[in-house]
Formats: structure tokens, C-alpha cells, sequence
């Protein structure tokens, strides 16, 4: 048998908690509605949009799309932000291609550029994981994460109360090599051209500690460490960045399954930082996804499988739920994204 057709079905007893709506409402602060990231929720009426998101408890929606190009940011701003100002952000983004052109202006000229997006409308900087990983300037040299050429860009974020909400690296075991001991191993055989072996890219601590530098020189500029600050593998090293960096803050997008295959530990983590870490999904609006995210966050259910398919998607493992108090849970759905977002 192949282990592509190997499909165990657990005969653990355990219970099962249906949670269709969230016990407070929520706030998603990472996600998308382009194609292909969130489904082409932009090709949609909104109103479909708005229902989905009524029923499954989110009264607020952050967008990262912009991120992608000025066009998906203006695109989105009319469809979504202006016909519901409400209920969504939009973040712009920066665009590096231009750096070959623009030469040593390139930082300055970004810089431009986000103050015109704050002006049509954008309410955030999402940084995408190319930057470390394929982002080169003009001379066709790699560009570090705490690159000081690029301050201009991250001062002015923090001068126009831009939240910046930045991927870099990835899981770590992309990083490693893809071996028999590589455990998402079955992951990258599907995509490939997620595997970031060091060499030729660099190390996954080199680009970590090149973002703790980042966020720590710029401590007038809020960032967001997207996907459990990129490091859910060890929250004590995630633990000691938040420590050092007071204008630092994490979501929890698209990593039930390393929260959930700790969950001691990463409970004792949501009440220590209860204050710094926001809710995303990274799913686009699913409300099968939500319902899950909601039962890994409110319920002590034992072993169940983190995201919708039918085999766990990011590793042969499976979740438990942190049944988080209420106070905990009140501020990871909504206060904290309230205060870091200025939404309300």
C-alpha cells in the first residue's frame, strides 16, 4: 500500500462538540476573497458574502489580498470596503519588482506608495513570505529581513498608523531536508515549490532572527506576526519575541495543527499573551473552517482532525482543544483586534 492511500480511521472513543457559532463575536484579522487565495469572493454578490459571514459569527473581516498589487487593493476597496465600511479592512502592499528599476530609491518610492494606498484606503501592510525567501534588488543580491535600506518603508508604516502584518520563512520542516525524517514530507511532495531547503535559500533562524531584529529596531511601527509569528513549532522562542518587542502582536491563521498538537503548552501560552494575539483563519470565508477554529478554541475535545479534509493536511498528526476562559477568548476573537486594527 501506498501512503498516499493510507487513511487510518481512529478507534478512540471521544466526544464531539458541535460548535456552530463562536461564544463571542469575532473578528477575522488574516484571510483573503481573491482568486486564488480566498475563492473569488470579489466575482460574488456581497450579500452572499455578508450571509456566510453573519452565520458563522464574524462581524469583522480583514482582507490581505491588496497585498498582491495596488489593482487588488483598489478592486477590493470598491467591492468590499465601500459597500460595507463596517465590516471589512483591506491592506495594501509593496511591490518589489520595482527595485530593479528604482535602484537605491526603490525604499523611498515604497514608502510613497503607502501613504497614496492609506489615502484610498487601505488600513494595513501585509508583507508576503517571498520577502527573505525570493525578494532581490537591483543588483540580483537576496534582500535580508532586517535589510536597513528598507527602513523608509517600515518608519512610514508606523508614522501612518499602518499595522503591518508580515509572513516570513514558513514551517520549519520546509526548511529541512526531504527525507524519510521530513514530517511534512507528504505536503511538499504535493507542492514542491514550498521546500526552502538551506542551501540554496537560507535558514529558517537566519530569516527569524533577521525579523526579531526587524521588529525590534522599529518599535514605533505595529507588526503582526502572521501564522503564530511564522514560528508555531516553539512558542517559547515566539514567547521571548513578544517579550522583547512591545509593538509586536501574532494571529493564529492557518496553525491549528501545531497549536493543537501542543495544547498544554499553547494553552499556558493564550492566557500568558492573552493580550497579543489576534484570530485569523487563512481560509477564506468556509464556515466548516470557522466551526473548527471555534472547537479547537472553546472545547476540550481530544483528537480530532485540525482542518476539513479528510486526511490532515500539514502533517500526520491531530488536535485537541484548549477549552481557553472566557476572558482569553473575548480578547483573541475580537478586543485585541479592536485596539491593534482601530476597528470600533
Amino acid at each position: 500500500m501506498k501512503l498516499e492511500d493510507f487513511k487510518p480511521r481512529s478507534k478512540l472513543v471521544t466526544k464531539t462538540t458541535l460548535v456552530d457559532k463562536p461564544r463571542f463575536p469575532v473578528i477575522d484579522a488574516h484571510d483573503h476573497l481573491a482568486e486564488p487565495f480566498g475563492g473569488g469572493w470579489d466575482q460574488k454578490p456581497l450579500t452572499e458574502l455578508l450571509d456566510l459571514l453573519d452565520e458563522a459569527g464574524v462581524v469583522h473581516y480583514v482582507d490581505l489580498d491588496g497585498g498582491w498589487g495596488e489593482d487588488i487593493l483598489y478592486r477590493h476597496l470598491d467591492h468590499f470596503k465601500a459597500k460595507a465600511p463596517e465590516r471589512f479592512q483591506v491592506f495594501g502592499g509593496v511591490d518589489w519588482s520595482k527595485w530593479e528599476s528604482l535602484g537605491d530609491g526603490f525604499a523611498d518610492w515604497a514608502a510613497g506608495r503607502l501613504k497614496v494606498q492609506k489615502d484610498a484606503g487601505a488600513q494595513g501592510l501585509k508583507i508576503w513570505k517571498p520577502f527573505g525567501l525570493h525578494v532581490k534588488d537591483h543588483k540580483g543580491q537576496l534582500v535580508k529581513v532586517d535589510d536597513a535600506r528598507l527602513n523608509p518603508i517600515w518608519e512610514t508604516a508606523g508614522e501612518l498608523g499602518l499595522p503591518v502584518m508580515i509572513h516570513v520563512a514558513d514551517p520549519v520542516a520546509f526548511f529541512d531536508p526531504i527525507d524519510e525524517t521530513n514530517e511534512r514530507w507528504e505536503e511538499i511532495g504535493e507542492h514542491p515549490d514550498w521546500a526552502f531547503t538551506s542551501p540554496p535559500f537560507p535558514s529558517f533562524m537566519e530569516i527569524m532572527n533577521g525579523f526579531f531584529s526587524l521588529v525590534k529596531r522599529h518599535a514605533n511601527t505595529k507588526f503582526i506576526g502572521a501564522h503564530v509569528g511564522c514560528y508555531g513549532e516553539n512558542l517559547g522562542w515566539v514567547g521571548k519575541m513578544l517579550d522583547a518587542c512591545p509593538n509586536y502582536y501574532i494571529d493564529i491563521s492557518a496553525r491549528l495543527g501545531e497549536l493543537g498538537r501542543q495544547p498544554y503548552t499553547a494553552r499556558k501560552f493564550f492566557i500568558q499573551y492573552q493580550d497579543r494575539i489576534l484570530f485569523g483563519s487563512d481560509m477564506s470565508p468556509d464556515l466548516d473552517a470557522y466551526r473548527l477554529c471555534y472547537r479547537f478554541l472553546e472545547t476540550d475535545d481530544e483528537y480530532f482532525n485540525y482542518n476539513t479534509s479528510e486526511v490532515p493536511g500539514q502533517g500526520r498528526w491531530y488536535a485537541h482543544g484548549m477549552y481557553l476562559p472566557d476572558d482569553v477568548l473575548k480578547k483573541v476573537y475580537r478586543k485585541n483586534a479592536e485596539k491593534v486594527l482601530k476597528i470600533g
